[in-house]
């Protein structure tokens, strides 16, 4: 499966295409509602791996259901769990990039929020990882230097 069997709006395709993706990259999505752009990075990075998180339950049972093969191959798994309370498990390996469209935590309308969860963020990422939100042209990169 590749990106053009996954619907997605011009926005999102357009964002997906944007991210620095490559074979064997982690990638954490976060505020990933019903997961069309989790299978989309999912089926780009071959032997990589997505881990998609959503505060809502019915957004991980929507991502879930319709995750199915991705979920069974091993590159792709959601959790419910709010930005803000964000820990990787034990012996969980960092991420290498994170991406968010549509988080209030992280485009300012919930300023809070994101104070809480940028350094959770940057904690859950390897050194050089970086994090992009929507709201560039098509992406914003969120520096998280002061973080780590």
């Amino acid at each position: 499966m590749h990106i053009q069997e996954v619907k997605l709006s011009p926005r999102l395709r357009a964002i997906v295409e944007a991210l620095p993706l490559y074979p064997g990259i982690r990638v954490l999505e976060i505020g990933c509602g019903p997961g069309a752009a989790a299978r989309a990075v999912a089926n780009r990075i071959g032997y990589g791996y997505v881990l998609a998180i959503d505060r809502s339950a019915k957004a991980i049972q929507q991502a879930t259901a319709a995750s199915v093969q991705e979920i069974a191959s091993g590159r792709l798994q959601f959790r419910q769990l709010a930005v803000e309370n964000l820990v990787l498990e034990a012996g969980e390996p960092l991420y290498d990039l994170a991406f968010a469209m549509r988080v209030g935590a992280l485009d300012g309308r919930y300023p809070g929020i994101g104070q809480l969860a940028l350094p959770r963020i940057a904690k859950a990422l390897t050194l050089n990882a970086k994090l992009f939100i929507d709201g560039g042209n098509p992406l914003l990169e969120i520096p998280l230097d002061s973080y780590r």
